[in-house]
């Protein structure tokens, strides 16, 4: 299972070093919730690769983005077999399928996978760094202060006229493609989390990428990236500022002692 996350090497790298330091630093982090084909995937990885080149730091993590990767990482994070991602699909299977098929063992039930997902999207939003798409990630990470909630929407022609050229499909597919999706994503979000995946007090943003390109998407939300990392460092040295003063005046109470 290892070999697909081969590529977040440098992101569980530079973790790890940022976990031995005496202070961490809370790292931001990205949700973006979607319509169907109004670019998701690509103005998520565009974010990250915006964000890399904006950190100076020489200690820096890189971002990482998990979309359709998320399952495999849930998977990884829970030991259980790479099978069980076939059952893992972003909407609210049959009661009456999931049940059958957990008593023929065939995987565990579905709020058990919901759970594991939750888990683990919470791990790596508490980690920071990371664009976080779908599966309702802003719901679960709603009270992080520093994780950026974002919607991106688009025109029906527009998203249809995007999933023929993405995902190269006819028109006729490219429709039932959108709705099918569009659906299987309203019914997860009211099935798991009892929330509308429309509702706009969810999100921080809510982007048209109907109105601006994929690339002015991600400018946007970088910016608001930007933003929460100003108030993360503004914080974390007021932290240490404090820390230093604790240690200051417990070294002088010693003394006098």
């Amino acid at each position: 299972m290892k070999a697909p996350f081969l590529k977040f090497a440098p992101y569980m790298q530079a973790q790890s070093n940022l976990a031995s330091q005496a202070v961490r630093p809370q790292l931001p982090a990205v949700t973006i919730s979607r319509e169907t084909a109004a670019g998701a995937v690509t103005i998520a990885k565009m974010v990250a690769e915006r964000l890399d080149r904006e950190e100076e730091s020489d200690d820096r993590c890189p971002w990482a983005v998990f979309d359709r990767n998320l399952a495999e990482e849930v998977l990884q994070d829970h030991d259980l077999p790479t099978k069980l991602k076939q059952y893992m699909p972003e909407d609210a299977r049959s009661p009456v399928d999931d049940v059958l098929e957990e008593i023929l063992g065939l995987h565990p039930s579905q709020w058990t996978l919901v759970q594991h997902t939750t888990e683990t999207i919470l791990r790596l939003a508490t980690l920071g760094n990371v664009v976080l798409v779908g599966m309702g990630a802003n719901l679960i990470t709603a009270k992080l202060k520093h994780v950026l909630h974002v919607r991106l929407v688009a025109p029906l022609e527009q998203r249809l006229r995007h999933a023929e050229q993405y995902y190269q499909l006819n028109p006729k597919d490219a429709v039932d493609f959108v709705r099918k999706h569009d659906m299987a994503r309203r019914r997860y979000v009211r099935r798991y989390f009892s929330a509308e995946i429309e509702d706009p007090l969810g999100y921080h943003l809510t982007i048209n990428t109907g109105q601006v390109t994929f690339a002015e998407a991600a400018r946007i939300i970088a910016e608001g990236v930007a933003g929460l990392r100003s108030g993360l460092k503004q914080k974390a040295a007021l932290a240490a500022i404090k820390a230093d003063q604790e240690t200051a005046a417990g070294e002088k109470q010693d003394f006098h002692a």
